[in-house]
């Protein structure tokens, strides 16, 4: 089976490591249209996006908002409706809106098949992983 039709969700710290992790997926071959950011904060990905240029991280020539098609800031119903819909389950959307309320990034590479009611998506990965 293709990885490219799973869905990876990585969750990281800051601009570098979200950068690196977009890099990766897009190295794997994960179209930049599949690949979301999703952070609770509006200024932290405004910041995000202004500090991650070729000159601070070795880049060449091109910012994390060139790299990034889906970049999206919200709380609540909205985040976790983006969440379920790339196949996350409501369990698992809710413990990720929590790691975001810690200040964490979510860097999420999409399968593609998009999810909708009650389904989704068994076969996520998440890193680092989560233990119940």
């Amino acid at each position: 089976m293709n990885h490219l039709n799973n869905t990876q969700v990585h969750t990281v710290d800051n601009a570098v490591e979200v950068q690196e992790q977009v890099f990766k997926f897009q190295r794997e071959g994960y179209a930049k249209e599949r690949i979301y950011v999703l952070t609770h904060d509006k200024d932290r990905t405004k910041r995000i996006v202004d500090h991650t240029d070729a000159e601070k991280i070795g880049v060449a020539e091109e910012g994390i908002g060139s790299t990034i098609a889906n970049i999206f800031r919200s709380h609540g119903d909205e985040l976790r409706a983006k969440l379920r819909s790339l196949g996350v389950s409501e369990q698992d959307a809710q413990r990720l809106e929590r790691e975001m309320d810690q200040d964490k990034i979510l860097v999420i590479a999409w399968g593609g098949k998009e999810y909708s009611g009650e389904e989704f998506d068994p076969a996520v990965y998440y890193y680092p992983q989560y233990v119940v």
